[in-house]
C-alpha cells in the first residue's frame, strides 16, 4: 500500500486540506463565494428592475403612440368634414350667385323688351299720326279738318301709348 502512488497522493491531499483548514482558507473561499453570490443577486435584481422600467416605458410610449394615432385620425376626420362643409358652402354661394345673376339678367331682358315695345308703339303712333294727317289733309279742308286732325291725333296717341 505504501508503494502505490495513489496512496501518497491521498495522504498529500489530506495534509493539504488539513493545512487549509488550519489557516482558514475555506472561510476565505466561502466568503469570496458569498460576496460573488450577493453581487450576482444584486445584478439580477438591478436587471429585473431595469426590465420592469423598460416595460413601463414601452407601455407608456405605446399608449402615447396610440393617442397620437387617434389624434391624427381625428384631425384628418375633422379636416375632411371642414373641407366638405366649405365645399357645400361654396356650392350654395355659387348657386345663389348664379340665381341672382340670372334674375338680374331676366329683369334687364324684360326691361329691354318693354322699352322695345314702347319704342315700337311710339314709332307706330307717329307713323299712324303722319298717315292720318296726310290722308285727312288731302280729303278734308278748313276748320273742320283741323279739328278732326287734332282730335284724331290725340286719340291715336292715347290708344297706342
Amino acid at each position: 500500500m505504501f508503494a502505490e502512488p495513489e496512496f501518497w497522493v491521498a495522504i498529500g491531499f489530506a495534509i493539504l486540506m488539513g493545512v487549509f483548514i488550519y489557516i482558514g482558507a475555506h472561510r476565505t473561499v466561502l466568503t469570496a463565494l458569498d460576496h460573488r453570490r450577493d453581487r450576482i443577486k444584486s445584478e439580477l435584481d438591478d436587471a429585473r428592475r431595469l426590465k420592469d422600467e423598460a416595460a413601463k416605458l414601452l407601455a407608456e410610449y405605446e399608449a402615447r403612440h396610440a393617442s397620437a394615432e387617434r389624434e391624427a385620425q381625428d384631425i384628418i376626420t375633422s379636416a375632411k368634414a371642414e373641407a366638405e362643409r366649405i365645399a357645400a358652402e361654396a356650392k350654395a354661394k355659387m348657386e345663389d350667385f348664379v340665381a341672382r345673376r340670372t334674375k338680374t339678367a331676366e329683369g334687364k331682358i324684360a326691361l329691354a323688351e318693354a322699352q322695345a315695345i314702347a319704342d315700337v308703339r311710339s314709332a307706330a303712333a307717329t307713323a299712324a299720326v303722319a298717315a292720318a294727317s296726310t290722308i285727312l289733309s288731302r280729303s278734308v279742308k278748313g276748320q273742320v279738318a283741323d279739328d278732326l286732325l287734332s282730335k284724331g291725333i290725340a286719340e291715336v296717341r292715347a290708344k297706342l301709348n
